[in-house]
């Protein structure tokens, strides 16, 4: 993760590289003026202990991120060119080489209700993209049927994982195997964070059938894949919108299959969802499949059919 570790002014280098070392995969590393340095890994977290160069479970002695701290990272981030990353950051976020998602927060500068711009940016969240290959070959049996592909929404309670396995179906899907085909795939990537694009180039494997539209709202992209790559499976992370909802009923009446995901604890909290219990009843979708963390922290999944008849 060298990509990471070499925004930080040079004398933290060895204090961010500590942590990858250990093994840890941090997921998040958090950034604020006057606070502690803190890092999400594998569901708990870190501090960084400058004194012993190492990450620490506890505050005690963890080194304190600076103003001038702040002001090298993001110029080295933005390859000391943060105008250049204005347009970017209204939506909250930029992203570095590496396909590393950085989110900012810090004083904003609006016009009529819109934000135009950041200043005096405070707090930094770095998530770390890391592709997971594998992590969905066990449920693809569950999602195709020979040749067809069931419409599935991937469910959980946020940092469960759902991008995660999202991002591997896409992969498995185009790529196909022996059974299955593979498919022609068009991702909307709203946040960057199912490709990881830099520069519009995918930074995470997502198949060779696969077209990537970085940065574009989610029903705009979906219906603007369908008119121009013809895909023939639609791939969006976290739909919640009312417009998101009415793509998606247009994807699926132009015979496009969808695969996406949605916040939803369990079968309940997914019944309350205003446009999702219209799909129900239309039996829109196949496959609704749960995510879920195990005592020990692994990640396991349910998987229910269109009825929402639990299957595994």
């Amino acid at each position: 993760m060298e990509e990471i570790v070499s925004v930080f002014p040079s004398a933290l280098r060895p204090l961010c590289r500590a942590g990858f070392a250990r093994g840890l995969e941090p997921e998040e590393i958090r950034l604020r003026i006057g606070r502690p340095v803190m890092a999400l890994a594998k569901g708990r977290e870190y501090f960084w202990n400058q004194k012993e160069i190492a990450w620490q479970n506890d505050e005690e002695a963890s080194y304190i991120w600076q103003e001038e701290d702040m002001k090298e990272t993001l110029s080295r981030m933005s390859r000391y060119s943060m105008y250049a990353l204005e347009e970017e950051m209204r939506n909250g976020f930029f992203t570095i080489q590496g396909g590393h998602r950085i989110g900012v927060a810090g004083r904003t500068v609006c016009e009529q209700g819109k934000i135009l711009s950041f200043r005096n940016i405070s707090c930094i969240n770095i998530r770390v993209a890391r592709q997971k290959k594998g992590c969905a070959t066990k449920l693809l049996p569950w999602l195709t049927d020979g040749d067809n592909i069931y419409n599935t929404l991937l469910l959980s309670p946020p940092g469960l994982g759902k991008t995660t396995m999202l991002r591997d179906c896409i992969r498995l899907l185009s790529e196909g195997n022996s059974i299955l085909p593979g498919k022609k795939v068009g991702v909307v990537d709203e946040r960057s964070e199912l490709a990881a694009s830099y520069f519009g180039v995918p930074q995470n494997d997502l198949g060779n059938r696969t077209d990537v539209l970085d940065n574009c709202p989610k029903a705009e992209g979906m219906r603007l894949l369908l008119r121009s790559m013809s895909p023939q499976i639609l791939a969006v992370d976290e739909l919640g919108s009312k417009e998101d909802y009415l793509a998606v009923e247009e994807a699926l009446h132009c015979g496009c299959r969808i695969i996406g995901t949605m916040h939803a604890r369990d079968v309940f909290e997914l019944r309350e969802k205003v446009y999702l219990s219209d799909w129900l009843e239309k039996g829109f979708f196949g496959r609704f499949v749960f995510l879920m963390l195990t005592e020990c922290g692994e990640r396991k999944f349910s998987v229910y059919d269109g009825g929402m008849q639990k299957l595994c």
